[in-house]
């Protein structure tokens, strides 16, 4: 039978009720995400693979003394109390030897910090220096994700990195908790080669802009395929549901 003009309003109740539960973090793509930094721009954006999370960077091999790269890597954590880390591995693939930035809310102020920790082994971790000159460093948290933005000085010749990043749920006394170990916690890694991308540019990364009355923000870019995968992933869940709960 048809459905009634009682079950399609209802249907269309729910849509907007599921709707406006989803979190801005799992519709953004890079290229529509946004920064409250001022003047903050970057050349390039991808989406990474695993944990919802996105990098942008711009890689400047002219840069004196050396070159430099600039990033702003964004993902949701599991909570408002818990972290996020970008990393890279100059002498392997995993967190083991990963020069870690990792970003978590401060419990005396509530401010993102962000703090460099050199991951030696799997024992609990320790702020310290790493293999890279970090120039600057800072953190944000908005709509569900946290960032962190930094420029590293990186050495000459250094065209192809293994990355890292990951999330946790939890910081006690002041240190990054143990994240999980999910197939998507234990693959969050790739490389990418620093020269070949700077070269060609990929999709131009979130900007930043000062609009009247203080900091403002401005989208950029469209989105790619993976904001139309939430899309249909949404319309997947709720015809069943409808169909359950309507009987339509």
């Amino acid at each position: 039978m048809a459905p009634t003009y009682h079950h399609l309003s209802s249907y269309l109740l729910l849509i907007a009720a599921v709707a406006s539960l989803i979190s801005p973090a799992l519709s953004l793509t890079c290229t529509s995400q946004t920064f409250s930094h001022i003047n903050t721009n970057f050349t390039n954006c991808t989406d990474l693979p695993t944990l919802k999370a996105s990098l942008h960077w711009t890689y400047n091999p002219t840069a004196t003394p050396t070159p430099t790269l600039s990033i702003a890597f964004a993902a949701p954590p599991p909570s408002l109390e818990g972290w996020v880390a970008w990393a890279l591995n100059p002498t392997g693939s995993g967190m083991i030897g990963a020069q870690s930035l990792i970003a978590y809310k401060d419990s005396t102020n509530g401010s993102i910090v962000v703090k460099m920790y050199n991951i030696s082994s799997y024992s609990p971790i320790a702020e310290s220096k790493i293999a890279y000159d970090v120039l600057n460093k800072s953190g944000e948290y908005s709509g569900g994700v946290m960032r962190i933005f930094a420029t590293l000085a990186l050495p000459a010749g250094d065209g192809e990195l293994n990355q890292v990043w990951q999330v946790g749920s939890a910081v006690k006394g002041g240190v990054p908790a143990k994240h999980d170990f999910s197939p998507e916690n234990l693959s969050s890694k790739t490389t990418f080669n620093l020269v070949s991308r700077a070269a060609r540019g990929e999709s131009p990364a979130g900007t930043a802009s000062n609009g009247g009355g203080g900091p403002g923000r401005r989208q950029s870019g469209n989105s790619t395929s993976s904001g139309g995968n939430g899309v249909l992933g949404l319309y997947g869940v709720l015809v069943p549901l409808g169909v359950a709960i309507f009987g339509i």
